[in-house]
């Protein structure tokens, strides 16, 4: 049996106790923003705006693919910023491995990956100081969307299938909607970091395509230990206020 190495926090919250994530991480780190923006430009300026209410930020394929990525990512690095590479790998092990072990030694926390058995180990096998989490069911898909891709299973039952298989390929975490926390806590305990994406503090716009989300609250009550918030923060009126609002929450979730 694996022994873990994480302290865990516990919760007590209308008569029931939550087991929540890992005392190790700090509050302020425990908000990911997703810079899903059009240019570096755009993203320099709206870290900028930010300021010191986020200190973590998720960089993911549009920025990627806009040009100036990873000057951009060595800027926030200077900045103090934490850094979560989205590129939701998928290819061959070998050129998965070799485009993980391209992100060691630059300040990277995070990166994903999202394939099968093979990918994961290589992954795994070539992150150095990068944690590798594992795509679980993307959070903009639901049962049809299953159903289309030809996954006659639950959608509960995938992302616990592949939470575990992740821990055995050697990943350090997974990323998985909130609606399924309670249960991949169950089933790997604290064995695996988890970040949550599809996180609505207010009610979700009929235009959104984020279809399986949850409120902040319930994301770090039933087990995550980050979450990923874009358009909440980004389209705000006010985006620093937004984040500080957010960053409040936390504070209030970690403090009962």
């Amino acid at each position: 049996m694996l022994e873990s190495a994480r302290p865990e926090v516990l919760i007590i919250h209308e008569q029931r106790t939550y087991q929540v994530s890992n005392g190790n991480i700090s509050n302020k780190d425990r908000l990911i923003f997703a810079l899903d923006v059009a240019d570096t430009d755009r993203a320099r300026a709206l870290v900028g705006q930010l300021g010191d209410s986020v200190s973590f930020y998720k960089l993911g394929l549009e920025l990627c693919m806009s040009g100036g990525y990873f000057e951009l990512l060595d800027w926030m690095v200077e900045q103090h910023k934490k850094i979560f590479v989205d590129l939701k790998f998928f290819d061959v092990p070998a050129t998965v491995a070799a485009a993980v072990s391209n992100l060691r030694d630059r300040g990277v926390t995070y990166t994903t990956v999202h394939g099968n058995q093979g990918i994961m180990e290589a992954a795994a096998g070539a992150k150095g100081d990068v944690k590798i989490l594992a795509v679980t069911v993307l959070t903009s898909l639901d049962r049809g969307d299953l159903d289309d891709l030809g996954f006659s299973c639950d959608v509960g039952e995938l992302v616990l299938s592949r939470a575990r298989r992740a821990l055995e390929a050697g990943c350090d975490g997974v990323i998985a909607s909130g609606l399924e926390l309670e249960a991949l806590r169950a089933a790997v305990d604290d064995h695996l970091l988890v970040i949550t994406p599809g996180i609505r503090p207010v009610e979700n716009r009929p235009d959104d395509d984020q279809k399986r989300v949850v409120t902040v609250e319930d994301a770090f009550r039933n087990g995550a230990d980050h979450i990923v918030v874009g358009r909440p923060i980004r389209d705000a009126n006010n985006p620093k206020g937004a984040a500080e609002e957010i960053q409040a929450t936390i504070e209030a979730v970690f403090s009962k």
